[in-house]
C-alpha cells in the first residue's frame, strides 16, 4: 500500500477526533477538473466506494486518499495557438503584438485548448496514528507532500505538523554505518547506495546490486562522498531506500510478513492493517537508529562526519 514515507510529527495540542478530520475533509471533496480549469485537488473515499467515507479507521489507524487531476496541455501546442492567435493580428491589424499583449494571448490559448486537454490523475496514501501523533504521506515528493500538509493545517482548527527531525542526520548516520559496516541493531545494510561529493565537482559514485562491504566504498567517504541513500532491511520484514531527507523510499514488504497471512486474505481493511501494522514499527525503529528525535546533539559520531550533521 504505501512505496514511500514522509513523516511529519503532530503537535501535542491537537486534539485527535476521527469526526471532525471528517467533516474537514467533505469541505474539500475531490472533483475533476472543469472545462477551462487546469487543475484540481481534493480527497475520495479511501475504500474507493461512491460517497464512502473520506477518512476509514482500521485497527486504530486513520487512513485517508488525497487526488489530484491536471489538464496535459503541451508547450508546443499551447505556442502554437499563440502564435496563430499574433499572425492574426498581424494580417488584420498591420502590428505585432507586444510582450503584455503575447501574455494575454497566451492566456486565451490556453482557455481555448483546455476544453480539449487531456487529463492526468493521481492519488496519494495519507495515514495518521492518532496514538503515535505521526502523519504519514506516501509520496517522495516534497512538493506533493507541501499541497498536501497544507491542505490539512488549513481545514483542521490547531491541527499543526513539524517534519521529522532526528539527533543525527541520515547522511551523517549512513556514512558511519558504510565506514564501520556495522548498521543499527535490527537493521541491514543492502546492496545499493548513491554517495555524492560536497565540493562543486558534485561526483556521484552509485553501487547497485553491489556489496557495500569493501575498500572502495569507504575510500569514497574518506574522500569527502557523502551517502544520499542507501538500502537497507529492517527486522527481515521490510526493506526500502534510506534518503540523506529522512525521506524513505521504494518500501517492499518481505516474505516474513506475507507467510502469515493466507493468501485470501485481501482488501482494503487487510492491507491497510499489515502495511501499518509493519511500519508502525519501523518508525521508532528507525528514530532510535538516528539517536532519537531532536538533532540537538550529533552523538558519537567520528569527527570527520560531524559536519554532515550538522547540515
Amino acid at each position: 500500500m504505501f512505496k514511500n514515507m514522509i513523516i511529519y510529527r503532530i503537535a501535542e495540542s491537537w486534539q485527535s477526533d476521527l469526526q471532525v478530520l471528517e467533516n474537514a475533509l467533505q469541505k474539500t471533496v475531490f472533483e475533476e477538473c472543469g472545462a477551462t480549469q487546469e487543475r484540481s485537488v481534493g480527497w475520495v473515499p479511501p475504500r474507493g466506494e461512491q460517497h464512502g467515507p473520506l477518512v476509514e479507521s482500521v485497527a486504530g489507524q486513520w487512513v485517508m486518499r488525497f487526488m489530484t487531476e491536471a489538464k496535459v496541455l503541451p508547450a508546443s501546442v499551447l505556442n502554437r495557438k499563440v502564435n496563430e492567435k499574433a499572425e492574426h493580428i498581424e494580417k488584420t491589424e498591420g502590428r505585432k503584438p507586444g510582450k503584455k499583449e503575447k501574455r494575454e494571448l497566451k492566456d486565451e490559448a490556453k482557455l481555448d485548448l483546455l476544453p480539449m486537454a487531456f487529463t492526468k490523475q493521481g492519488s496519494m496514501w495519507v495515514w495518521i496514528d492518532p496514538q503515535a501523533r505521526t502523519l504519514v504521506l506516501d509520496t517522495s515528493a516534497q512538493g506533493r507532500a507541501d499541497e498536501v500538509v497544507t491542505l490539512l493545517v488549513e481545514g483542521l482548527p490547531g491541527f499543526a505538523l513539524a517534519l521529522l527531525d532526528t539527533q543525527t542526520s541520515p547522511q551523517a548516520a549512513m556514512a558511519h554505518w558504510l565506514m564501520t559496516q556495522e548498521p543499527p541493531a535490527g537493521f541491514s545494510a543492502d546492496r545499493e547506495t548513491e554517495l555524492k561529493a560536497c565540493d562543486e565537482s558534485k561526483a556521484v559514485v552509485r553501487y547497485a546490486r553491489h556489496p557495500l562491504d569493501i575498500d572502495e566504498v569507504r575510500q569514497h567517504i574518506e574522500h569527502g562522498k557523502l551517502p544520499t541513500k542507501l538500502a537497507m532491511t529492517w527486522d527481515d520484514r521490510v526493506s526500502f531506500v534510506l534518503t540523506e531527507g529522512l525521506q524513505i523510499k521504494n518500501i517492499a514488504l518481505l516474505d516474513a510478513v506475507m507467510d502469515g497471512n493466507s493468501k485470501d486474505d485481501s482488501g482494503f481493511d487487510t492491507d491497510v492493517t499489515i502495511a501499518t501494522g509493519e511500519l508502525s514499527r519501523l518508525i521508532p525503529d528507525l528514530i532510535e537508529a538516528l539517536g532519537g528525535e531532536g538533532r540537538n546533539r550529533l552523538g558519537d559520531l567520528p569527527a570527520s562526519l560531524a559536519g554532515s550533521a550538522s547540515n
